[in-house]
């Protein structure tokens, strides 16, 4: 195995959710100037994040914008505007239905003007 490659600086860290305040101890090589102290009394580095497991609406159940950056509103945009376009679509594909139909009873109609004119 190669030497060095794996980090070697792992030590107990308090990561806490910044939309519900939920915190939890772990190992981690991420670095922050923040500390705070723990349930036992020590103090460990703080690393504030967006989303955990107690505020991702996959874990919780329930869907709440968290998103900072908006992704989540683009999203939503696509898919309205995606289906928009299919509603659109399918209004074209009866409107051109509509008119072959028109167009073969038209075709029918000549016909049979044509047979009756010329009994």
């Amino acid at each position: 195995m190669k030497k060095g490659l794996h980090p070697d600086n792992y030590r107990q860290v308090v990561f806490e959710d910044l939309n519900n305040g939920w915190r939890f101890l772990t190992r981690s090589t991420a670095a922050s100037e923040e500390t705070t102290k723990w349930e036992d009394s020590q103090e460990y580095p703080l690393i504030k994040v967006h989303i955990t497991s107690a505020s991702h609406p996959f874990f919780t159940g329930e869907e709440r914008i968290l998103d900072i950056e908006g992704r989540v509103d683009k999203f939503k945009a696509r898919a309205a505007a995606g289906a928009a376009a299919k509603e659109k679509r399918a209004a074209a594909a009866q409107k051109q239905a509509k008119r072959k139909i028109a167009k073969i009873k038209k075709a029918e109609t000549k016909a049979e003007n044509t047979q009756s004119t010329n009994r």
